[in-house]
């Protein structure tokens, strides 16, 4: 697996420019080589995959994914937000998925974590964010209660395919949580 890591993280400057000048420039190098693979948004596999935003899943490789199988939604944890209904909606209803996969992971950085976050965030600045932080302790229920969510949202039209993980980010292996 090649991974970064042994970069430097200090600064998001160095002497070859900002880590954005080395995207665009990796990007100027991918778009010389870009073939339009002919294919339009909607996902071969009709599905949506709703994913922490962790640097350590690498959600294609983790499912075997190729470009255009499926969406994927993701955010701080994996949170069925407001926002993410939104986009699962879209995905469904104008874009025909059928299935959701809810992945959350060991390691969290929400896990653990409160609204205290949000209290200390709005001391600092002055102004109190109008999310919630969504930390829990328990990621297994986390993700019985992500699958809740999607399930019993009326604006989805296909709610009998969700299923829900939790993603090893020792082992890379996917354990499935069951609903109560």
């Amino acid at each position: 697996m090649t991974t970064s890591a042994s970069r430097p993280t200090d600064d998001a400057v160095t002497a070859e420019g900002s880590v954005t000048d080395r995207l665009v420039e990796s990007n100027a190098r991918y778009a010389d080589a870009f073939t339009d693979p002919g294919m339009d948004a909607r996902p071969v596999l009709r599905v949506a995959v709703v994913a922490c935003m962790d640097a350590r899943l690498d959600l294609h490789a983790a499912l075997g994914l190729e470009l255009g199988d499926c969406h994927t939604i993701r955010n701080a944890g994996g949170v069925v937000t407001d926002d993410v209904i939104r986009s699962l909606t879209i995905s469904q209803r104008a874009l025909g998925t059928r299935s959701v996969v809810l992945i959350h992971h060991s390691g969290c950085g929400l896990e653990g974590l409160s609204e205290d976050f949000r209290n200390d965030l709005e001391l600092e600045v002055g102004q109190r964010p109008t999310w919630a932080v969504e930390g829990f302790r328990d990621v297994d229920q986390d993700v019985r209660q992500s699958i809740e969510k999607v399930r019993t949202s009326p604006f989805l039209l296909h709610t009998d395919d969700v299923r829900g993980f939790v993603f090893d980010v020792k082992t890379g292996r996917l354990r499935e949580i069951t609903p109560r």
